[in-house]
């Protein structure tokens, strides 16, 4: 019941739309469902991959890249489509299929277990190439965490000074 006091209007209008959304893409326009994910599925793909393709370096010398030997500096990820890209591209494609919805050229009758198969399919093979080419090349765009350093060991002899 909190919750609902510290939402403003503007945020439960918000909200509601977006479920309205939803529900009617639940009854339907699965053409408009469907390229929605492929989008989003090549916009995560963009995310995930380096500005600089390792495989690719070998080949020309133009930039910084990731390092692929292990007596190589240390170059940061650096993303072919930034987050704050990402994130603005996904909302926008959200609101074109929003307003896709409101007009009935776009809803087409599939058989919608077909392209759901066949978007699965397509994201697995995706992210299966994907996986191998970061393990290839050793890079994570993502962090794992705060990096934790030790000292030297304890040695274990008390030196006691009089």
């Amino acid at each position: 019941m909190r919750v609902w006091k510290m939402m403003d209007s503007e945020s439960i209008t918000q909200v509601s739309v977006v479920t309205r959304f939803f529900r009617r893409l639940s009854q339907g326009w699965y053409i408009v469902t469907y390229a929605l994910g492929i989008y989003h599925l090549n916009l995560l793909i963009a995310f995930l991959t380096p500005k600089v393709d390792p495989g690719l370096q070998e080949d020309m010398d133009d930039g910084p890249g990731l390092p692929t030997k292990a007596s190589e500096e240390f170059r940061p990820f650096i993303r072919r489509l930034p987050e704050f890209k990402f994130w603005y591209s996904a909302t926008k494609a959200i609101m074109i299929a929003m307003a896709c919805t409101f007009f009935d050229a776009f809803n087409i009758p599939v058989f919608w277990p077909i392209l759901l198969l066949y978007f699965f399919t397509l994201f697995c093979i995706t992210m299966k190439r994907q996986i191998k080419h970061m393990l290839k090349y050793g890079y994570l765009p993502w962090t794992r965490g705060k990096t934790i350093y030790h000292g030297k060991e304890d040695s274990g002899k008390v030196i006691q000074v009089k």
